[in-house]
């Protein structure tokens, strides 16, 4: 067998070869956590779990003072390509923290194919559980050691969740679990979901004249990264199926989506399955023209990228 014959060609994200090596053709480079000159956002990294592999990112404002609201960023990428310490969310993390004057825990979740669905879940879950065992009141010294930033600047009762494409996906359901299991000394308040990966098997909207092959590489990619899904009409990824979608656990919800993405009627959806699910929250859509899937990660500072950072500074600083 040639070593370049291919099992999985997602590109321009993702290979997988028959003899078993993953090519990730995106967001593999990383950079440090750090002091940002421009703005004064300190970040630093902490490992939460050795087996299973899961770290946090943890940022804070230069003006940090107690309390300040807490945003749990998880990042995008298909559930297989990117990291919280990648470039791409480092930046937007520092702008974000900057600007909305919030403490910012960016989680690093394992990647499928290595580690396929469910573990990204269950990685994000063990990190708010983390985040929420600073303020249970419980934890003792040693390794049990509180993470100063948390414990000092952090709200508890000012939670948000985010996350764009595949974390926005982690950040509805970590939402729905805080719904119905809860998480001890904690108020979640609100969830941005920016340009969701949701998607399922009756098409609607856009996605009838979506080319066949953008519309199967969706709904393949969903397959790849969570080989033991029914398909796109699993809960996990069709929100309208799931039973338990009233039972989301905050009170308000914003969803950005983007003219140019195939993803965004599924934005749009959400909301309207949102309201008749029996949630009794808000939820509100909005849509940026012209604009494509992710477009605010490649340039920070665009007319439609500064107005979505806006909308959301004043999302996380609600009273």
């Amino acid at each position: 067998m040639s070593n370049e014959e291919l099992s999985y060609d997602f590109s321009p994200m993702i290979k997988v070869y028959k003899d078993g090596r993953v090519e990730r053709l995106l967001g593999t480079a990383t950079v440090p956590p750090s002091t940002q000159p421009e703005t004064g956002v300190q970040s630093k990294d902490i490992v939460i779990s050795q087996q299973p592999a899961i770290s946090v990112r943890l940022y804070i404002p230069k003006s940090a003072a107690t309390k300040l609201p807490l945003l749990v960023y998880f990042h995008g990428g298909g559930f297989c390509i990117q990291s919280a310490s990648s470039p791409t969310y480092h930046d937007y993390l520092n702008s974000l923290v900057s600007e909305a004057n919030v403490v910012a825990v960016s989680v690093e979740y394992r990647l499928a194919p290595e580690h396929p669905i469910p573990a990204a879940y269950d990685d994000s879950w063990a990190a708010l559980k983390w985040v929420a065992s600073h303020f249970d009141g419980k934890r003792k010294g040693g390794e049990e050691e509180d993470e100063d930033w948390i414990t000092s600047y952090a709200d508890s009762q000012r939670v948000f969740f985010a996350g764009d494409s595949a974390g926005a996906n982690i950040a509805h359901h970590m939402g729905l679990k805080v719904g119905s299991e809860g998480l001890l000394g904690v108020k979640l308040i609100g969830i941005v979901l920016v340009h969701p990966y949701f998607w399922g098997s009756d098409l609607i909207g856009v996605e009838l004249n979506a080319p066949a092959n953008i519309r199967e590489f969706v709904a393949a990619m969903w397959r790849f990264v969570y080989p033991l899904s029914n398909g796109s009409d699993d809960p996990l990824m069709n929100p309208e199926k799931d039973p338990k979608l009233g039972e989301l656990g905050c009170g308000k919800v914003v969803v950005f989506v983007a003219e140019k993405d195939v993803l965004k009627e599924r934005g749009w959806y959400y909301g309207e399955v949102l309201r008749k699910s029996g949630w009794n929250g808000v939820v509100e859509v909005m849509e940026a023209e012209g604009e494509e899937h992710c477009f605010h990660l490649a340039d920070l500072t665009c007319e439609n990228a500064v107005a979505m950072q806006k909308k959301m500074v004043s999302f996380l600083n609600q009273v």
